[in-house]
């Protein structure tokens, strides 16, 4: 095997990458009519609805969205963000999450980020990604990381584009992660 070429198993590897700092986050507009909101009751419908259509890896079930946000409308009114299409509805999702015990210490999680497949490629990633991240810096976070799968590299190429980097956990991110770069085309 290449460097360019990975096994089934390695494409649904877990990786995770890092941004050290949530200063100086970039600038990204939504297209005209496109906007964002955070939570409100009863979107727990369409973060289902998003994720199921746009989830390949991971079976996507109604009560998962409680086991890994819980039932505190409160915190998901500060923490998860909505993309809504021209027409008001939500087209995409991501969570301003946490981890109080992320490589010992308090980080922000950005956190199950997904958009309709009809909508993507269409540069609203960046957007939705930028204002989670500065939602965390508004929570008090001033550092954040995610997880995803190596064979995510249209997501991965956004999170480089927003100032994530790599971060192997183990040896078999260590090994995974020049392929994911030689992937995209960058150097390992």
């Amino acid at each position: 095997m290449n460097a360019g070429q990975t096994n089934s198993a390695t494409e649904l590897a877990p990786v995770c990458m890092v941004r050290r700092t949530l200063d100086n986050l970039p600038e990204f507009a939504l297209p005209a009519r496109w906007s964002v909101r955070w939570y409100q009751p009863g979107d727990e419908t369409s973060w289902f609805r998003i994720q199921q259509a746009a989830e390949r890896q991971h079976e996507i079930t109604p009560g998962l969205f409680r086991r890994q946000f819980g039932q505190d409308e409160r915190l998901l009114g500060e923490r998860q963000c909505y993309l809504l299409d021209p027409d008001n509805q939500p087209a995409g999702t991501a969570t301003a999450w946490f981890d109080d015990d992320f490589e010992g210490g308090q980080w922000g999680r950005v956190h199950w980020v997904a958009i309709l497949p009809e909508h993507q490629g269409q540069g609203l990633g960046s957007p939705l990604m930028i204002a989670v991240c500065r939602r965390l810096r508004e929570l008090g976070y001033d550092r954040a990381f995610l997880r995803t799968a190596a064979n995510r590299i249209p997501a991965i190429r956004l999170y480089l584009r927003l100032g994530f980097e790599p971060h192997p956990r183990n040896a078999e991110e260590e090994r995974l992660w020049p392929q994911i770069l030689a992937r995209l085309g960058c150097a390992g």
